[in-house]
Protein backbone atom coordinates (compact mmCIF):
# COMPACT_ATOMS: atom_id res chain seq x y z
CA UNK A 1 0.00 0.00 0.00
CA UNK A 2 2.32 2.27 0.83
CA UNK A 3 4.90 1.48 -2.42
CA UNK A 4 1.54 1.89 -4.34
CA UNK A 5 1.00 5.48 -2.99
CA UNK A 6 4.53 6.21 -3.65
CA UNK A 7 4.24 5.56 -7.16
CA UNK A 8 0.91 7.31 -7.60
CA UNK A 9 2.75 10.21 -6.27
CA UNK A 10 5.85 9.98 -8.46
CA UNK A 11 3.34 9.59 -11.51
CA UNK A 12 1.59 12.46 -10.65
CA UNK A 13 4.75 14.74 -10.21
CA UNK A 14 6.17 13.44 -13.37
CA UNK A 15 2.66 14.51 -14.98
CA UNK A 16 2.28 17.66 -13.29
CA UNK A 17 6.37 18.43 -14.83
CA UNK A 18 5.45 17.26 -18.57
CA UNK A 19 2.17 19.06 -18.44
CA UNK A 20 4.04 22.26 -17.32
CA UNK A 21 7.08 21.92 -19.70
CA UNK A 22 4.24 21.74 -22.57
CA UNK A 23 2.82 24.70 -20.96
CA UNK A 24 5.91 26.58 -21.03
CA UNK A 25 6.85 25.36 -24.90
CA UNK A 26 3.03 26.30 -26.09
CA UNK A 27 3.70 29.32 -24.35
CA UNK A 28 7.40 30.18 -25.80
CA UNK A 29 6.19 28.57 -29.28
CA UNK A 30 3.19 31.15 -29.44
CA UNK A 31 5.69 34.03 -29.24
CA UNK A 32 7.46 33.17 -31.57
CA UNK A 33 5.19 32.24 -33.52
CA UNK A 34 4.05 36.00 -33.53
CA UNK A 35 7.50 37.74 -33.69
CA UNK A 36 7.26 35.60 -37.35
CA UNK A 37 4.00 37.02 -38.01
CA UNK A 38 4.05 40.33 -37.00
CA UNK A 39 7.83 41.10 -39.39
CA UNK A 40 5.13 40.54 -42.26
CA UNK A 41 1.89 41.56 -41.32
CA UNK A 42 3.33 45.18 -39.69
CA UNK A 43 0.28 47.22 -40.48
CA UNK A 44 -2.19 46.70 -37.29
CA UNK A 45 -4.71 48.69 -39.10
CA UNK A 46 -4.70 47.74 -42.56
CA UNK A 47 -5.79 44.23 -43.95
CA UNK A 48 -4.02 41.27 -42.18
CA UNK A 49 -4.45 37.72 -41.87
CA UNK A 50 -5.70 34.47 -39.82
CA UNK A 51 -3.38 31.54 -38.30
CA UNK A 52 -3.64 28.21 -36.92
CA UNK A 53 -1.12 25.58 -36.05
CA UNK A 54 -2.48 22.06 -35.03
CA UNK A 55 -0.82 19.31 -33.91
CA UNK A 56 -2.51 15.53 -33.92
CA UNK A 57 -5.49 17.32 -34.89
CA UNK A 58 -6.30 19.91 -32.48
CA UNK A 59 -4.90 23.70 -32.78
CA UNK A 60 -2.28 24.52 -30.55
CA UNK A 61 -2.36 28.37 -31.91
CA UNK A 62 -4.73 30.29 -33.57
CA UNK A 63 -4.42 33.70 -33.98
CA UNK A 64 -5.74 36.80 -36.24
CA UNK A 65 -3.96 39.82 -37.25
CA UNK A 66 -5.21 43.04 -39.03
CA UNK A 67 -8.92 44.03 -40.37
CA UNK A 68 -11.49 42.77 -41.76
CA UNK A 69 -13.01 45.30 -42.94
CA UNK A 70 -10.68 48.77 -43.14
CA UNK A 71 -13.81 50.69 -43.99
CA UNK A 72 -15.66 49.85 -40.51
CA UNK A 73 -12.38 49.11 -38.97
CA UNK A 74 -13.56 45.63 -38.11
CA UNK A 75 -10.62 43.55 -36.62
CA UNK A 76 -9.79 39.72 -38.32
CA UNK A 77 -10.90 37.24 -36.38
CA UNK A 78 -10.10 33.42 -36.23
CA UNK A 79 -13.28 32.92 -37.62
CA UNK A 80 -13.42 35.14 -40.17
CA UNK A 81 -14.27 33.47 -43.77
CA UNK A 82 -11.67 33.82 -46.64
CA UNK A 83 -11.43 33.00 -50.01
CA UNK A 84 -9.33 29.80 -50.48
CA UNK A 85 -7.76 30.85 -54.19
CA UNK A 86 -6.30 27.67 -55.36
CA UNK A 87 -6.67 25.65 -52.34
CA UNK A 88 -9.79 24.84 -54.12
CA UNK A 89 -7.79 22.15 -56.24
CA UNK A 90 -7.48 19.84 -52.98
CA UNK A 91 -11.34 19.83 -52.90
CA UNK A 92 -11.90 19.63 -56.65
CA UNK A 93 -9.02 16.16 -56.98
CA UNK A 94 -10.78 14.58 -53.90
CA UNK A 95 -13.94 15.03 -55.48
CA UNK A 96 -12.22 13.10 -58.52
CA UNK A 97 -11.13 10.61 -56.59
CA UNK A 98 -14.41 10.00 -54.56
CA UNK A 99 -15.98 9.34 -58.01
CA UNK A 100 -13.60 6.84 -59.20
CA UNK A 101 -13.77 4.95 -55.80
CA UNK A 102 -17.57 4.82 -56.73
CA UNK A 103 -16.76 3.59 -59.86
CA UNK A 104 -18.10 6.35 -61.64
CA UNK A 105 -14.98 7.73 -63.45
CA UNK A 106 -11.13 6.61 -64.20
CA UNK A 107 -8.33 9.01 -63.82
CA UNK A 108 -6.67 6.86 -66.20
CA UNK A 109 -9.21 7.49 -69.02
CA UNK A 110 -8.97 10.20 -71.30
CA UNK A 111 -10.64 13.10 -71.48
CA UNK A 112 -12.64 12.10 -74.74
CA UNK A 113 -14.39 9.52 -72.59
CA UNK A 114 -16.32 12.56 -70.58
CA UNK A 115 -16.10 15.78 -73.06
CA UNK A 116 -16.29 13.88 -76.42
CA UNK A 117 -15.70 17.38 -78.48
CA UNK A 118 -12.74 18.11 -76.37
CA UNK A 119 -9.60 19.15 -79.24
CA UNK A 120 -6.67 16.70 -78.15
CA UNK A 121 -9.14 14.77 -75.64
CA UNK A 122 -7.87 11.58 -76.46
CA UNK A 123 -4.75 11.73 -75.74
CA UNK A 124 -5.06 14.04 -72.23
CA UNK A 125 -5.98 12.11 -69.14
CA UNK A 126 -7.67 12.94 -65.87
CA UNK A 127 -4.17 12.23 -64.48
CA UNK A 128 -2.94 14.88 -66.59
CA UNK A 129 -5.41 17.27 -65.82
CA UNK A 130 -4.82 16.29 -61.92
CA UNK A 131 -0.87 16.96 -62.03
CA UNK A 132 -0.55 20.02 -64.40
CA UNK A 133 1.06 17.91 -66.97
CA UNK A 134 -1.66 18.05 -69.96
CA UNK A 135 -0.30 21.29 -71.71
CA UNK A 136 -3.36 22.63 -72.38
CA UNK A 137 -3.62 26.78 -72.39
CA UNK A 138 -3.64 27.90 -68.97
CA UNK A 139 -6.86 30.64 -69.02
CA UNK A 140 -5.64 32.68 -66.35
CA UNK A 141 -2.56 33.37 -68.93
CA UNK A 142 -4.81 34.31 -71.78
CA UNK A 143 -4.92 38.18 -73.00
CA UNK A 144 -8.68 37.68 -73.57
CA UNK A 145 -9.37 36.97 -69.81
CA UNK A 146 -10.68 40.69 -69.06
CA UNK A 147 -13.41 40.17 -71.38
CA UNK A 148 -15.24 37.18 -69.20
CA UNK A 149 -13.55 38.14 -65.87
CA UNK A 150 -16.93 39.50 -64.60
CA UNK A 151 -19.52 37.79 -66.60
CA UNK A 152 -21.52 34.61 -65.56
CA UNK A 153 -19.92 31.75 -67.39
CA UNK A 154 -21.45 28.00 -67.57
CA UNK A 155 -18.85 25.60 -67.16
CA UNK A 156 -18.74 24.70 -70.78
CA UNK A 157 -18.60 28.30 -71.86
CA UNK A 158 -15.58 28.89 -69.96
CA UNK A 159 -14.14 25.55 -71.59
CA UNK A 160 -14.89 26.91 -74.80
CA UNK A 161 -12.81 30.12 -73.94
CA UNK A 162 -9.75 28.12 -73.67
CA UNK A 163 -10.05 25.03 -75.73
CA UNK A 164 -9.66 25.99 -79.20
CA UNK A 165 -5.81 27.50 -77.71
CA UNK A 166 -2.80 25.53 -79.27
CA UNK A 167 -1.18 23.27 -76.44
CA UNK A 168 1.98 24.26 -74.81
CA UNK A 169 3.63 20.91 -75.10
CA UNK A 170 2.45 16.85 -75.23
CA UNK A 171 0.89 15.80 -72.11
CA UNK A 172 2.83 14.17 -69.59
CA UNK A 173 5.86 15.90 -71.20
CA UNK A 174 6.83 18.63 -68.70
CA UNK A 175 4.86 19.90 -65.31
CA UNK A 176 3.60 23.18 -65.51
CA UNK A 177 0.97 24.66 -62.89
CA UNK A 178 -2.53 24.95 -64.81
CA UNK A 179 -5.93 26.19 -63.94
CA UNK A 180 -7.39 25.11 -67.22
CA UNK A 181 -6.93 21.45 -66.10
CA UNK A 182 -8.87 21.49 -62.50
CA UNK A 183 -11.83 24.13 -64.40
CA UNK A 184 -12.09 20.93 -66.67
CA UNK A 185 -12.08 18.57 -63.48
CA UNK A 186 -15.22 20.54 -62.14
CA UNK A 187 -16.54 20.50 -65.34
CA UNK A 188 -16.55 17.00 -65.44
CA UNK A 189 -17.74 16.24 -61.54
CA UNK A 190 -20.67 18.09 -63.01
CA UNK A 191 -20.85 15.57 -66.05
CA UNK A 192 -20.44 12.43 -64.06
CA UNK A 193 -22.48 13.59 -60.76
CA UNK A 194 -25.41 15.05 -62.77
CA UNK A 195 -25.33 18.08 -60.30
CA UNK A 196 -23.27 21.46 -59.63
CA UNK A 197 -20.12 21.43 -58.53
CA UNK A 198 -20.98 23.86 -56.61
CA UNK A 199 -23.83 21.64 -55.13
CA UNK A 200 -21.40 18.56 -55.37
CA UNK A 201 -19.08 19.66 -53.01
CA UNK A 202 -20.86 21.60 -50.75
CA UNK A 203 -23.03 17.93 -50.07
CA UNK A 204 -20.02 15.67 -50.38
CA UNK A 205 -17.54 17.13 -48.42
CA UNK A 206 -18.74 20.61 -46.58
CA UNK A 207 -22.15 19.41 -44.90
CA UNK A 208 -20.37 15.65 -44.20
CA UNK A 209 -17.52 17.16 -42.32
CA UNK A 210 -19.17 20.04 -40.80
CA UNK A 211 -17.43 22.27 -42.87
CA UNK A 212 -20.26 25.06 -42.09
CA UNK A 213 -18.57 28.29 -42.58
CA UNK A 214 -17.16 27.03 -46.15
CA UNK A 215 -18.96 27.69 -49.38
CA UNK A 216 -18.59 28.65 -53.15
CA UNK A 217 -17.53 31.73 -52.97
CA UNK A 218 -19.89 34.87 -54.14
CA UNK A 219 -19.67 38.84 -53.78
CA UNK A 220 -23.52 39.08 -53.30
CA UNK A 221 -25.01 37.24 -50.65
CA UNK A 222 -24.51 37.92 -47.00
CA UNK A 223 -21.38 35.78 -45.87
CA UNK A 224 -21.28 36.25 -41.95
CA UNK A 225 -17.87 36.95 -40.77
CA UNK A 226 -16.45 37.71 -44.23
CA UNK A 227 -13.17 39.12 -44.71
CA UNK A 228 -13.41 41.94 -47.44
CA UNK A 229 -10.42 41.73 -49.96
CA UNK A 230 -8.00 44.25 -50.58
CA UNK A 231 -5.13 45.36 -52.78
CA UNK A 232 -2.19 47.58 -52.42
CA UNK A 233 -1.35 50.72 -54.73
CA UNK A 234 0.88 53.73 -54.51
CA UNK A 235 -1.72 55.27 -53.18
CA UNK A 236 -2.71 52.74 -50.30
CA UNK A 237 -5.04 50.24 -50.15
CA UNK A 238 -8.21 49.42 -52.53
CA UNK A 239 -11.10 47.33 -52.66
CA UNK A 240 -9.92 43.90 -54.41
CA UNK A 241 -10.86 43.70 -58.51
CA UNK A 242 -14.46 42.25 -58.99
CA UNK A 243 -14.27 38.88 -60.61
CA UNK A 244 -17.41 36.52 -61.38
CA UNK A 245 -16.46 33.39 -59.33
CA UNK A 246 -17.76 31.50 -62.28
CA UNK A 247 -14.45 31.89 -63.80
CA UNK A 248 -12.07 30.44 -61.50
CA UNK A 249 -14.90 27.98 -60.65
CA UNK A 250 -12.94 24.82 -59.45
CA UNK A 251 -9.69 25.86 -59.40
CA UNK A 252 -10.12 28.42 -56.81
CA UNK A 253 -13.56 29.52 -56.16
CA UNK A 254 -14.37 28.07 -52.77
CA UNK A 255 -14.83 29.59 -49.48
CA UNK A 256 -13.09 28.75 -45.95
CA UNK A 257 -12.21 29.72 -42.21
CA UNK A 258 -9.21 27.89 -39.80
CA UNK A 259 -11.29 25.91 -38.36
CA UNK A 260 -12.79 24.36 -41.22
CA UNK A 261 -9.59 23.88 -42.69
CA UNK A 262 -8.58 21.59 -39.85
CA UNK A 263 -11.86 19.54 -39.92
CA UNK A 264 -10.98 19.29 -43.74
CA UNK A 265 -7.18 18.02 -42.97
CA UNK A 266 -8.60 16.02 -40.18
CA UNK A 267 -10.82 14.11 -42.11
CA UNK A 268 -8.11 13.26 -44.67
CA UNK A 269 -5.79 11.67 -42.03
CA UNK A 270 -8.63 9.96 -40.68
CA UNK A 271 -9.55 8.84 -44.44
CA UNK A 272 -13.45 9.80 -43.55
CA UNK A 273 -13.81 10.38 -47.28
CA UNK A 274 -11.51 7.93 -48.73
CA UNK A 275 -10.36 4.71 -48.42
CA UNK A 276 -6.56 4.90 -47.79
CA UNK A 277 -5.51 3.64 -50.71
CA UNK A 278 -6.94 5.71 -52.90
CA UNK A 279 -6.25 9.06 -50.72
CA UNK A 280 -2.62 8.32 -51.06
CA UNK A 281 -2.88 9.04 -55.02
CA UNK A 282 -3.54 12.61 -53.96
CA UNK A 283 -0.23 12.46 -51.77
CA UNK A 284 2.07 10.72 -54.45
CA UNK A 285 4.88 11.96 -56.63
CA UNK A 286 4.38 10.91 -60.05
CA UNK A 287 6.91 11.54 -63.13
CA UNK A 288 7.18 12.44 -66.57
CA UNK A 289 6.86 10.34 -70.07
CA UNK A 290 11.07 10.63 -69.55
CA UNK A 291 10.69 9.10 -66.34
CA UNK A 292 11.93 12.46 -64.39
CA UNK A 293 10.01 12.65 -60.93
CA UNK A 294 8.16 16.15 -60.18
CA UNK A 295 6.86 17.23 -56.83
CA UNK A 296 3.52 17.20 -57.24
CA UNK A 297 0.55 14.77 -56.68
CA UNK A 298 -3.19 15.34 -57.23
CA UNK A 299 -4.23 18.99 -55.38
CA UNK A 300 -0.79 19.21 -53.63
CA UNK A 301 2.90 19.90 -53.68
CA UNK A 302 4.87 17.20 -52.65
CA UNK A 303 8.13 18.68 -51.02
CA UNK A 304 9.89 18.66 -47.52
CA UNK A 305 10.59 21.20 -44.71
CA UNK A 306 14.75 20.70 -44.82
CA UNK A 307 14.60 17.12 -45.34
CA UNK A 308 10.90 16.30 -43.77
CA UNK A 309 8.36 15.22 -46.33
CA UNK A 310 5.35 17.82 -46.21
CA UNK A 311 2.30 18.59 -48.36
CA UNK A 312 2.00 21.81 -49.70
CA UNK A 313 -0.47 24.14 -51.02
CA UNK A 314 -1.04 27.96 -51.75
CA UNK A 315 -3.62 30.19 -53.38
CA UNK A 316 -4.05 34.05 -54.69
CA UNK A 317 -7.32 35.68 -55.99
CA UNK A 318 -7.96 39.20 -56.26
CA UNK A 319 -7.73 40.53 -52.74
CA UNK A 320 -6.92 37.13 -51.21
CA UNK A 321 -3.34 34.59 -50.74
CA UNK A 322 -3.44 31.39 -48.82
CA UNK A 323 -0.90 28.76 -47.99
CA UNK A 324 -1.11 25.03 -46.12
CA UNK A 325 1.49 23.02 -45.38
CA UNK A 326 1.02 19.57 -43.61
CA UNK A 327 4.05 17.43 -41.74
CA UNK A 328 2.74 13.91 -42.05
CA UNK A 329 5.29 12.12 -39.80
CA UNK A 330 4.37 14.74 -37.09
CA UNK A 331 0.74 15.49 -37.73
CA UNK A 332 1.20 19.29 -37.80
CA UNK A 333 -0.83 21.33 -39.82
CA UNK A 334 0.05 25.08 -40.05
CA UNK A 335 -2.39 27.45 -42.29
CA UNK A 336 -2.78 30.99 -43.06
CA UNK A 337 -4.99 33.00 -44.93
CA UNK A 338 -4.71 36.91 -45.81
CA UNK A 339 -6.99 39.33 -46.68
CA UNK A 340 -4.87 41.45 -49.03
CA UNK A 341 -2.99 39.75 -52.31
CA UNK A 342 -0.15 42.22 -50.70
CA UNK A 343 0.51 39.55 -48.04
CA UNK A 344 1.73 36.46 -49.46
CA UNK A 345 1.51 33.69 -46.33
CA UNK A 346 3.38 31.68 -48.76
CA UNK A 347 7.14 31.39 -46.79
CA UNK A 348 5.43 32.61 -43.47
CA UNK A 349 3.39 29.42 -43.29
CA UNK A 350 6.70 27.43 -44.41
CA UNK A 351 8.59 29.20 -41.69
CA UNK A 352 6.18 28.79 -38.95
CA UNK A 353 5.56 25.12 -40.14
CA UNK A 354 9.87 24.35 -39.84
CA UNK A 355 9.87 26.28 -36.11
CA UNK A 356 6.92 24.02 -35.04
CA UNK A 357 8.71 21.07 -36.23
CA UNK A 358 11.59 22.17 -34.47
CA UNK A 359 10.78 22.41 -31.61
CA UNK A 360 8.85 18.66 -31.34
CA UNK A 361 11.75 17.18 -33.13
CA UNK A 362 13.78 18.13 -30.29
Amino acid sequence: MKYSRIFNNQFLLLLFITVLANSVYAQNLAKDIDSVILNVLKDKNGPGGAFMVAKNGKPIYEKAFGKANIEWNVDLTTESVFQLGSMTKQFTSIAILMLEEQGKLDTKQTVSKYIPDYPSGDSITLHHLLTHTSGIKDFTKMKTLGDIAQKEMTPKMMVDFFKNEPDDFKPGEKFEYNNSGYLLLGYIIEIVSGESYENYIQKNIFEKLGMNNSRYATDRQIITKRAYGYQKKETGYVNKTIINFSVPFASGALMSTLSDMLKWQNALNQNVLLKSENAQKAFTKYKLNNGEEFTYGYGWHIKDLKGTPSREHGGSIFGFKTMGVYVPSEDIYVIGLTNCDCNSPTQLVRDIAELTLKGYKK
